[in-house]
């Protein structure tokens, strides 16, 4: 004999055409560049004022690491902002998830738990 099974209902939103899915990889993937170019540049600025003597002794290419974090950071924010929309996040979840790009591993944390978050409530 087989035992009777329960149905399992998915109580999960659908994900009409996949918009969720492309927002969630996109903010992903920048969530990940964007926090690997914070650390890369805190690690320049430790070596650039606690190591150096003079900070001025630093290279010029050192400039490059902030510009290139601050792109990658705007990114991020676009792409926070689409999956926010996209997933009718309230004002304070995507004010917490923008500002995670800003402090070192925050970043990596936050994308794990809204890729968690998104995967619990859409279909994808």
């Amino acid at each position: 004999m087989t035992a009777a099974t329960t149905p399992q209902t998915d109580n999960r939103k659908p994900d009409p055409g996949g918009k969720i899915a492309g927002a969630l990889k996109r903010y992903r993937v920048l969530a990940w560049i964007t926090g690997l170019w914070l650390l890369v540049l805190t690690m320049e600025m430790v070596y650039k004022y606690l190591i150096l003597g003079n900070s001025s002794d630093a290279p010029d290419w050192f400039t490059y690491i902030g510009q290139a974090h601050g792109v990658f950071y705007i990114l991020y924010l676009f792409m926070t902002l689409d999956l926010a929309i996209k997933a009718r996040w309230p004002a304070s979840r995507t004010l917490l998830t923008a500002l995670a790009g800003t402090i070192p591993f925050l970043s990596f944390w936050f994308e794990h738990i809204r890729t968690r978050d998104v995967h619990a409530e859409y279909a994808i």
